[in-house]
């Protein structure tokens, strides 16, 4: 069963204060945006009380998921183009290298998916 998730308004405020350099308001719906986005990246830790610490949760959260998706995309690349060669060995070992290093589980869950469909 395949996660769905909307990170389109963590986005928008990464990109808002990490790019743009806005002030990231800590109002409570922004807190509960951050929370529940570092859940679904696996990020135990997620103090957002303090201006601090709900940056360092952006920024985790950010690098998480830009990291695990281009990892991701990548990776799927080199299986697609492996399978159309017929070398299923190597395209699997893509989805299994991801699956080494992968914390989101929407990342995971895909690569596993890819992984049990070949």
């Amino acid at each position: 069963m395949e996660t769905q998730l909307d990170w389109t308004p963590f986005r928008a405020l990464a990109r808002r204060v990490l790019r743009d350099g806005e002030m990231l308001p800590l109002t409570e719906e922004v807190r509960d945006l951050l929370r529940r986005t570092a859940h679904e990246v696996a990020l135990a830790e997620a103090e957002v009380e303090t201006q601090e610490g709900a940056l360092a949760v952006l920024r985790e959260c950010s690098r998480r998921i830009t990291e695990g998706s281009n990892r991701l995309g990548d990776a799927l690349h080199r299986m697609y183009r492996h399978q159309e060669t017929g070398d299923y060995d190597s395209a699997r070992q893509e989805m299994r290298d991801v699956l080494a290093v992968e914390v989101v589980p929407l990342y995971r869950e895909i690569a596993q998916g890819q992984l049990d469909d070949m």
